[in-house]
This record gives C-alpha cells, structure tokens and sequence, in this order.
C-alpha cells in the first residue's frame, strides 16, 4: 500500500506541464512543472566566452538559480550582495549536468547562459531546474541553428533529473515536499537518455543505506528519467 497522499504510486512522477516560449526575450524558455514545482528556465546567448574556452576555441555554459521570495511560505528574502550557498551549490550542480549534453567544441564563440528562477516550490526545484535547463537549451539551439548562429547541432544527449528517496521503509520517486522533508534518505540522480549517470547527490537524512539500496533507488529513477526525456523530446530539433 503506498504511503502518498496522492492518487500517485511510489514508482510514478508527478504531472508535468510545459509551456514553451515562456519568456520572449530569451533565446529559448520554458516554464516547467513538476506536480506544484514550477520553474522558469531561459537561455541567453552571447559572445561573452569565458577566457579558459576561448583559448581552446570552445564556447561555454553556465547556469544561475534562484528561488524567488513568493516562491516558499514563509516569504524568501531575495539574494543581492551575498549569494545563498543553497542556491551557489544548485547552480554548479545545475551547469555541471547541462554540460554533460553539449558539445562545447562545436560553438565557438557562443555563450550560453541558462537561467533558472523558482517561482514554486514544492520539493525536486534543483531536479526540474535540470530537466527544463535543457529543454530550453534545446528550444535556444533550435533558434539559433535556424537564424545561421550555428551551424551544427552542438546537443549531444538528453540531460533530465529526478529526485527518489526511502520513506518508512519504502522507496519513492519524485517526491514532493512533505515527503522530501520527511524522508530518511534524500537522493536527486541526473541521467543521459541512455541512462548513463552524470551526478548522484545522495543523504541518509535519517538513517543510513546500504549499497544495495542505494543501487535499487538509483534503478527507480531510470522509470521516471525516461519519461521526462520523452517529454523533452516533444520539441527536439
């Protein structure tokens, strides 16, 4: 018997909404939900190349995230001079993972900026932040292939993220909120369409794991990693 609240078993993801072209300045955007998680994702490029990938005749990406104040209850005070070193440590994460699917050899030049903005937040924000970066890198890369920018494909694989966990004994996938805070252990995994593994953050918040539990919740993500994928692949080039 699952121990949601929802209607979900603990093996499936919660709805996923997607609004592309959210914001009509960006190159390419999104807004992305995961059940009451919502996350504007927006891409913009330049020729502002970072010196260390100029000098080998590469382009670059880079990643910011931030949880607005009305993104939580209470109210979250917005970052200005001093960043939230929650929020430095999702965006290297965030970055670190959309690299993992470019080819930055292939767009020299060209800077690609990803930005990443909660608007709601109800557990797996780092996760959909992931998921919708790349879906908006897709969207971005579409453009500027076709306004002569690019002129190669530079995605190399899909790039999607999910979260799982052990609550009373039981593994669950993608958890919102009230279980995510509950849970005794705490796992975001970031996968390739061929489920090949780019990162796996990893706690026992309340108690340990063992190996063989830790392999079972990471082959439970595989389930929810492909159909995030399918549904990036909706507005594939």
């Amino acid at each position: 018997m699952s121990l949601r609240k929802s209607s979900r078993t603990n093996s499936s993801i919660r709805e996923i909404t997607v609004t592309p072209d959210f914001c009509p300045n960006a190159a390419g955007s999104v807004l992305f939900g995961m059940g009451n998680t919502r996350v504007i994702c927006a891409v913009h490029i330049s020729d502002d190349v970072p010196p260390h990938a100029a000098s080998k005749n590469k382009g670059w990406l880079s990643a910011e995230y931030t949880m607005l104040p009305y993104s939580t209850s209470p109210r979250k005070p917005r970052e200005f001079q001093k960043r939230d070193g929650r929020s430095v440590e999702i965006q290297r994460l965030i970055g670190r993972s959309l690299r993992a699917g470019i080819d930055l050899s292939k767009m020299p030049g060209i800077s690609m900026s990803v930005d990443c903005d909660v608007v709601e937040a109800d557990g797996g924000t780092r996760t959909a932040a992931i998921t919708g970066g790349y879906l908006a890198m897709m969207l971005a890369v579409k453009k500027i292939l076709n306004n002569g920018t690019l002129s190669v494909n530079p995605l190399t694989k899909n790039i999607a993220a999910i979260s799982v966990g052990m609550l009373k004994g039981e593994m669950l996938l993608d958890l919102d909120f009230s279980e995510d805070s509950a849970a005794d252990v705490d796992m975001n995994v970031v996968m390739t369409d061929l489920f090949e593994i780019v990162e796996i953050q990893g706690t026992g918040e309340g108690s340990t794991f063992t190996i063989d539990e830790m392999n079972r919740l990471v082959t439970l993500t595989k389930e929810g990693i492909a159909q995030l994928i399918e549904i990036q692949n909706r507005y594939a080039i």
